[in-house]
């Protein structure tokens, strides 16, 4: 949103006289509507929270403030009994990779994850409202960071694993920052740039509807309609052929197409993305052969990895390059044993908002709803029949993949 202080202000008072107040109301007036809109949508539709249930929410940046106030506010007037905010600082981490001992990248505040835990044990909600700089490691030590990236995903290996089987509902939605936007947009000002993805964010997520709740749950209703419809097909293999993409993707016996809406063991519904324009399932682990070619940037870790392709081999990457970010991508595909394969295929219909919008986000939330997409890394439990109840032993055997890391990347045009 446009911050209209300090000597702009002033001056456009001075030019356009008291006629500015008013239109400076107006769009902040128009703004709050429209985050409170966004807000009601992120509790009653994406978390589904539920009269007197608690909502465990963690806030990536200081400046996604507004954002949380407000869906603080809606889970209040939802019946919430408690809501939990855990605020984190992006730039914190930057100053860690600018100032920190070389030596203590592998120090890690497990207070955080175990808090989080418990919260999930006793049947709390999650939130995660990201926003992040896509470029704020740029210049940083890259072994560091893939350090730092790997002890975050082993002390959030627990986290994981329950959003994997959904144990609880939880969801993950963007607020725009000045940062991110001036990535997006860098021929704007700083606040015409946030304003700008402000307004993407809101079309993406249909707040202009007269009812997105309304409309959500029609859009919902025909992607388990897509869901179900592959589910029953049961097909062997997916084959995806394009410029500089020839990839068989195997799929396990038993494996479960979901849409944007799924189940606790409970039975209450809930959406893990907004906005969602994906049907996905899990892929043969040993089954994945040929190459494929990303058709966008991929936000990862504070550095962006651009036009890289893979090529796998009995469904491990075996070769890979990248025109910029190659070492970050080879720090990514050896974050564990099972890296270097894939815990996902979603496949997703051009024509969507997103699409339609015709510039990249640099945020995986976004441009994965945008382009079919790839996951390397852990697969979801609940995409395969029986699979939340299984060992890690009979889930591998089926051939689910177990790591500590879930990758989106896209790679459809």
């Amino acid at each position: 949103m446009p911050k209209y202080k300090g000597i702009f202000f002033i001056k456009t008072a001075y030019f356009m006289g008291i006629k500015s107040g008013r239109i400076k109301q107006m769009k902040t007036q128009d703004f709050d509507q429209k985050l409170e809109k966004y807000a009601e949508l992120i509790v009653k539709v994406g978390l589904n929270l539920q009269p007197e249930q608690r909502l465990f929410l963690t806030a990536i940046s200081l400046d996604v403030a507004p954002l949380v106030r407000q869906v603080v506010k809606s889970a209040y007037k939802n019946g919430s009994r408690l809501v939990s905010v855990l605020w984190l600082d992006e730039q914190l981490d930057k100053i860690r990779h600018q100032n920190a001992p070389r030596d203590s990248f592998e120090e890690f505040p497990t207070w955080r994850t175990d808090g989080e835990l418990q919260c999930i044990e006793r049947g709390d909600a999650n939130l995660y409202i990201v926003g992040r700089n896509p470029e704020l490691l740029k210049d940083q030590d890259l072994k560091l960071v893939a350090i730092a990236a790997r002890t975050v995903a082993k002390n959030n290996k627990p986290i994981l694993g329950h959003l994997g089987k959904n144990s609880i509902q939880w969801s993950c939605v963007a607020s725009p920052t000045p940062d991110w936007a001036i990535k997006v947009f860098p021929d704007n000002t700083p606040q015409d740039a946030e304003a700008r993805l402000w307004d993407a964010v809101f079309k993406a997520c249909r707040i202009d509807e007269p009812d997105p709740a309304v409309f959500w749950e029609k859009h919902l209703d025909n992607l388990e309609k897509r869901a179900k419809y592959l589910t029953d097909k049961q097909y062997s293999a997916l084959q995806f052929t394009g410029l500089g993409t020839n990839l068989t993707v195997g799929l396990p016996e038993g494996h479960i197409w979901g849409g944007a809406k799924v189940k606790t063991p409970s039975n209450i519904s809930f959406v893990a993305n907004l906005p969602t324009e994906e049907v996905f399932t899990l892929p043969h682990k040993h089954k994945i052969e040929g190459t494929v070619t990303a058709t966008k940037p991929l936000s990862y870790q504070g550095n962006l990895i651009e036009n890289f392709s893979l090529t796998f081999s009995e469904g491990k990457v075996v070769n890979f390059s990248a025109e910029n970010g190659e070492e970050i991508l080879r720090n990514l595909l050896e974050t564990d044993e099972n890296s270097k394969s894939l815990g996902e295929v979603a496949l997703v219909p051009h024509q969507t908002p997103i699409s339609q919008l015709g510039f990249i986000f640099l945020n995986t939330l976004y441009d994965e709803n945008a382009s079919n997409h790839l996951a390397l890394g852990n697969a979801y439990r609940f995409t395969l029949e029986g699979g939340t109840t299984m060992s890690d032993e009979e889930f591998a055997q089926a051939g689910g993949n177990d790591s500590l890391i879930h990758v989106d990347f896209m790679f459809g045009s």
